[in-house]
């Protein structure tokens, strides 16, 4: 799948690709993110947990500060080569790749030999010491890797394929991927992590489809716009039979962390955001009262 313009505005909610500072993709299934090329003030990219298999695209993302590649298609750590003139790059998160085994030590020797100026690479905080090791152990990415049979990836079929192996996840992966999206959330708002425990108590439940779904919420259907073609429930995910939800895989992430910071709240903190959910969605509604008529 390829990342489109109008994919790019509609996630960082820009008018135009010069202004967008952060852009976040997790889980969308692409494998072409050649419009990378034309974000110039990009600065936070997630893209991880999809089917990308170039980063030339990102090479020209001069301010980039911060790139999550977790769970991609990198097969050779040649694609360093691309990264290497970000001066600003900071934090880079490229971990569960193809490129990161069989060889671990290797693998982190390599990237910090490559981009010295790094601060974190794999949630992990990079020491002077491994700086000076990685000068004797990494290896000197010199020259761009050989070209693809077709850019960034491959043919649509070959990208559909891709997708699935990207989609059996284990339970457990997807379980903890989830979690560690709700906890960093929570930890912003000065909240304790939930344990793993706690958070694996909500019933799993399964449904696939790869049509558009409606979701019953208090008797009534609501139209989930951005599930076509998309799965709209794993084994091993959390779902909210008390909110009436199924949690969507992937791209609902920040769904699955809300609803649970829901069960934090009391019944004042509960009125408060019934009334900003139903003046957010009346502002959603609006432009769509002309063509309803």
């Amino acid at each position: 799948m390829k990342l489109t313009r109008k994919m790019v505005l509609s996630r960082a909610k820009a008018s135009e690709l010069e202004s967008v500072r952060k852009l976040n993709c997790w889980g969308s299934r692409l494998t072409d993110i050649s419009i990378c090329r034309n974000l110039p003030s990009i600065e936070v990219i997630t893209l991880s947990v999809n089917s990308i298999s170039s980063l030339e695209p990102v090479s020209r993302c001069l301010n980039l500060s911060e790139l999550y590649l977790r769970k991609n298609s990198i097969s050779s750590l040649g694609q360093l080569f691309y990264l290497k003139d970000l001066p600003r790059l900071k934090v880079l998160w490229l971990a569960e790749n193809p490129c990161c085994s069989p060889d671990p030590r290797h693998y982190r020797m390599t990237v910090l030999r490559n981009l010295p100026g790094l601060q974190k690479l794999d949630n992990q905080t990079v020491t002077e010491e491994e700086l000076s090791q990685a000068l004797i152990e990494g290896e000197e990415i010199t020259a761009a890797p050989a070209r693809q049979a077709s850019e960034n990836g491959h043919p649509e079929l070959s990208g559909e394929l891709s997708t699935i192996d990207t989609s059996a996840d284990t339970e457990s992966d997807l379980l903890t991927d989830s979690m560690e999206e709700t906890n960093k959330i929570r930890e912003q708002l000065g909240m304790r992590p939930l344990s793993r425990d706690r958070f694996s108590s909500f019933s799993p439940r399964a449904s696939v489809s790869t049509r558009k779904k409606r979701v019953s919420v208090s008797g009534s259907a609501l139209p989930c716009t951005q599930c076509e073609d998309q799965p709209v429930g794993v084994p091993g995910l959390p779902t909210y039979p008390e909110a009436g939800l199924l949690a969507a895989p992937l791209e609902n992430n920040i769904l699955n962390a809300v609803l649970l910071l829901l069960k934090e709240l009391d019944a004042k903190g509960l009125d408060i955001v019934q009334q900003t959910v139903g003046h957010r969605l009346q502002a959603l509604r609006k432009p769509e009262l002309p063509e309803e008529r």
